[in-house]
C-alpha cells in the first residue's frame, strides 16, 4: 500500500487551477492558520505564513504550482505543490 503523501500527490495534479473551498474559514494564527471546513468538520492547520499566502493567493493564478512559483523559492516549488495536494486530500482546497 502506498504512503499518504504519494496517494496524495499521485491524486493531486499540480496544474490545475485550484481555489480555497467555499465551506472552509481561515484564521490566522501565529504559526500561519487554521482551516476549518463547516461540510465535513475537519480542522487543518498550514503550519506556515507562506503557505497561508500561497492558500489566499490561488485565485490570482493559473494553477497551483504557478502560485506556489510566485511565493516561494526553486528548491521549495515541490514541498509546498505537496502541501497543496495535502489540502485538496483534506477538502480545504478544490478545483475551480
Amino acid at each position: 500500500m502506498p504512503a499518504e503523501s504519494e496517494r496524495t500527490t499521485r491524486a493531486f495534479d499540480r496544474r490545475a487551477p485550484l481555489m480555497l473551498h467555499p465551506d472552509v474559514a481561515l484564521r490566522d494564527e501565529a504559526f500561519g492558520a487554521l482551516a476549518y471546513h463547516y461540510g465535513n468538520r475537519r480542522l487543518v492547520f498550514l503550519k506556515s505564513r507562506q503557505l497561508v499566502d500561497i492558500v489566499r493567493d490561488l485565485d490570482a493564478h493559473e494553477s497551483g504550482e504557478d502560485a506556489v512559483r510566485a511565493h516561494v523559492a526553486a528548491g521549495e516549488i515541490d514541498r509546498y505543490c505537496d502541501a497543496l495536494g495535502g489540502l485538496v486530500a483534506s477538502e480545504v482546497l478544490r478545483g475551480r
